[in-house]
């Protein structure tokens, strides 16, 4: 974990990305996960950053039989279901991926891509709003079911190589992600 003045500058660059990605003239296009619209996200600078990182971080992968965001956790997700499993993914990603692999990221070099993908990952989650209406308890009981297929394996594996793991994996969501961008 980072310093308290690693986690408060952190912190400050994402409350700064919030800030402006809500102004007026926020660039970016939509995501529409079911009922929650996401708006003012640039996908390409997701993608971008990722690129940056992608290398070093799956190079220190020594698990490659192992995937976390398998087919059974992202496949055939329901429009109306993707909201839910969209904010538990984002959720455990910055509250467990991004607050421990800050270190890391450090060590490697790759801070600015790195921050860029948890601020926007910080915009996207402080803006979807599951419903909490009975109706929608079956939906997002399913997604929560994907969901613990996702943690369960992310568990299973030693701590540091788990991070790892699900770091380099990011492309796997922005990928499945990107099915509900609206250009």
């Amino acid at each position: 974990m980072g310093s308290p003045m690693q986690m408060a500058a952190v912190l400050c660059l994402s409350l700064m990305l919030l800030l402006w990605s809500q102004g007026p003239g926020a660039q970016g296009k939509e995501f529409q996960f079911g009922a929650c619209q996401v708006e003012g996200v640039v996908l390409q600078e997701l993608w971008e950053a990722f690129r940056v990182v992608k290398d070093i971080v799956q190079a220190q992968d020594n698990i490659t039989g192992v995937r976390l965001l398998r087919k059974e956790v992202l496949q055939d997700v329901s429009d109306a279901e993707s909201c839910y499993l969209i904010h538990a993914l984002l959720k455990f990603y910055l509250n467990t991926i991004f607050k421990n692999f800050h270190d890391k990221a450090a060590e490697f070099g790759i801070l600015k891509s790195f921050s860029t993908l948890a601020n926007n990952f910080i915009a996207i989650m402080s803006r979807l709003q599951p419903s909490q209406e009975n109706e929608m308890f079956s939906i997002s009981q399913s997604a929560r079911r994907r969901f613990l297929l996702f943690q369960q394996a992310f568990n299973q594996l030693d701590i540091e190589a788990a991070l790892t793991k699900a770091f380099g994996e990011v492309d796997i969501l922005l990928t499945w992600m990107e099915k509900f961008y609206q250009p």
